[in-house]
């Protein structure tokens, strides 16, 4: 029995982007442009706490002190950024349906090319989302370990997209072939890092293109 896999982004992606209006709105409490409150949070950090070398705590201190702003300031901006956090429900229930209702992988039959013989296939899903430390923290209060089968977090493997070795992790995990996986994020540059590896990639840039992808790719 063969496996296909579909692997899926978080941030911009089952995950909805709030991060331009957080940054529009922070940059003006702070005085500071949009841009520059992007960079004290994330510039340098895919060498750091992105890949768990640094704690999100002394992270959070660096960007504290690039900012000019003390603790409690500090932890404002991280209550406010965890609470415009919105997963999408319709690609999340996506994934839960293809990893079936118990956690036991979907098998779906259907006919080969020529209609002649039933061929049955397993779907294997991963999540794959390059990631602080946090993120298992909230998917598990929001109850949401269970959409897919693996959580592959650039912050626990140690290696961030487009870097090839969290896609080859993610096939490792999920027991599928490149060819035979589907790989799904908002980011042209880590879908392309993908494609180079042989699997099918598409850019997100809205749900129902997604959905209709993912579709497609079963479907193939």
């Amino acid at each position: 029995m063969r496996t296909k896999g579909v692997l899926m982004d978080v941030g911009g992606v089952l995950v909805r982007e709030y991060l331009p209006a957080a940054a529009r709105e922070w940059g003006a409490r702070l005085g500071i442009s949009a841009r520059a409150f992007l960079a004290a949070l994330y510039e340098g950090n895919d060498s750091g706490v992105l890949i768990g070398v640094v704690t999100e705590d002394a992270w959070w201190h660096t960007v504290g002190r690039r900012l000019g702003i003390g603790p409690e300031l500090v932890a404002e901006v991280r209550r406010d950024l965890a609470a415009r956090e919105t997963w999408d429900e319709q690609l999340v229930g996506r994934l839960r349906e293809l990893r079936g209702p118990r956690g036991e992988r979907v098998t779906r039959r259907s006919l080969d090319r020529q209609g002649l013989a039933e061929r049955t296939e397993r779907v294997a899903t991963a999540v794959v989302s390059n990631t602080w430390p946090s993120l298992r923290t909230r998917m598990t209060e929001a109850r949401l370990l269970d959409i897919a089968d693996h959580l592959v977090l650039s912050c626990e493997v140690g290696c961030a997209k487009p870097d090839l070795r969290i896609y080859e992790i993610a096939l490792r995990r999920t027991g599928t072939e490149p060819e035979r996986t589907l790989f799904v994020d908002d980011t042209a540059e880590n879908v392309e890092a993908a494609r180079m590896l042989g699997m099918a990639g598409h850019v997100h840039t809205g749900v129902e293109d997604t959905l209709g992808r993912i579709d497609a790719f079963l479907r193939s």
